[in-house]
């Protein structure tokens, strides 16, 4: 087994930790205390090649492979992740959606333009009575005069505000649970279509874009069917599989950030004489949280380099997802015990991950459902 980075891998790895901390952290602390999405970044990010990720020249992309993807998730997940969660979106949940299910005309009208950032992307699962259980959802597709037209509403929808193009999942028949799911590609500008702030103000994730949509009889072309009719549960999970890397990696920044900035202030900071880095309840407690980053540094890569292969990845990047997101999650609170008073307050960046690492947890099938899938790959269905 060769463990080492690519150079090419190492010289897309060194332009997102660039970018990152030159261009996304000076911003990142302001961008949460306003809750405001930096969206000049959008089109930087097309500037370097990151919006599309593995897609081809072809549609605007550059082709990298899924590792290196990883990286870039998790170089952003380390300083911001409500900018690596606009990408994981954007990209992984919307663009490599396309790339997967979309037609010919579908891929040739949206990806070039998803992948520059002329257009943004969201991907409409959620619901208020359809979280987890998404072949409960209520949102309703009828067929009409050539048309489709769509019904319903979808909650906490990451980009929804900003976005020029929508996945929009709804079925055609609710009897049939996950096979009467269809989903479609919509412009935001559509009639019917109409969106607004969620309310409240989230634990984490403050500089993310969450919406509320509300569908109403919004009269969508034919032509915007995504997949096939009734595939679109497929059509959705496969895109949960993109994103799930998405989190996956950006909890390995983010854990990754906790080590970091332990390790910095367990070397300034003194007491009783010494570095606390000095005691050993603190080096237990960082090597420890080495450790943990390191094996989720593994899973994470693997799960990238076999989807890489064209290999099924639906249980690695499940374990990699429930993994990192619940070794970030120690972390984040062992940063905050370490840095005590200091780490109680957003003076430290720790602080934010401590918030942000939750929704991690939450996002894109929470770890409830990710040990679910995993005991379903493991033990399989009779």
């Amino acid at each position: 087994m060769n463990f080492e980075l690519t150079p090419a891998q190492q010289q897309i790895q060194a332009r997102a930790r660039q970018f990152a901390q030159e261009e996304v952290a000076p911003l990142a602390r302001e961008a949460d205390e306003k809750g405001e999405f930096p969206a000049h970044l959008v089109r930087r990010m097309g500037e370097l090649g990151f919006l599309a990720g593995p897609i081809g020249p072809d549609y605007g992309g550059t082709g990298m492979d899924y590792v290196s993807f990883a990286l870039v998730y998790e170089e952003l997940g380390r300083v911001d992740s409500s900018v690596r969660g606009f990408l994981a979106v954007h990209a992984g949940l919307v663009s490599l959606c396309l790339a997967d299910w979309g037609s010919a005309e579908q891929k040739q009208r949206y990806l070039p333009r998803l992948a520059s950032g002329e257009l943004i992307g969201c991907y409409c699962l959620t619901e208020p009575n359809a979280g987890s259980d998404a072949a409960g959802m209520e949102s309703t597709a009828r067929e009409e005069e050539g048309s489709y037209v769509l019904n319903g509403e979808k909650i906490w929808i990451t980009n929804g505000n900003l976005a020029d193009v929508a996945l929009i999942f709804a079925s055609r028949d609710r009897a049939a649970r996950h096979k009467g799911i269809c989903a479609f590609v919509v412009e935001t500008n559509t009639p019917g279509f109409r969106r607004e702030k969620m309310t409240g103000q989230e634990l984490g994730h403050r500089a993310s874009d969450h919406a509320r949509i509300i569908l109403e009889e919004c009269r969508v072309p034919k032509s915007a069917l995504l997949g096939g009719p009734g595939q679109g549960f497929k059509v959705a999970m496969s895109a949960l599989d993109h994103g799930r890397l998405g989190v996956a990696a950006g909890a390995l920044g983010v854990a990754q950030a906790c080590l970091d900035a332990c390790v910095s202030f367990a070397r300034q900071r003194r007491q009783f004489g010494q570095r606390i880095g000095d005691f050993q309840m603190i080096q237990a407690t960082i090597a420890d949280m080495a450790a943990e980053v390191e094996a989720s540094r593994l899973l994470v890569y693997r799960a990238a380099w076999l989807k890489q292969q064209g290999r099924p990845t639906t249980r690695e990047t499940s374990i990699a997802k429930l993994f990192a997101t619940e070794i970030a999650v120690r972390a984040a609170s062992e940063a905050v015990l370490i840095h005590g008073g200091r780490g109680y307050s957003n003076e430290y960046p720790v602080e934010r991950y401590y918030r942000d690492i939750k929704g991690l947890q939450i996002y894109e099938g929470t770890s409830h459902i990710q040990r679910i899938v995993i005991a379903r790959e493991v033990i399989g269905r009779e």
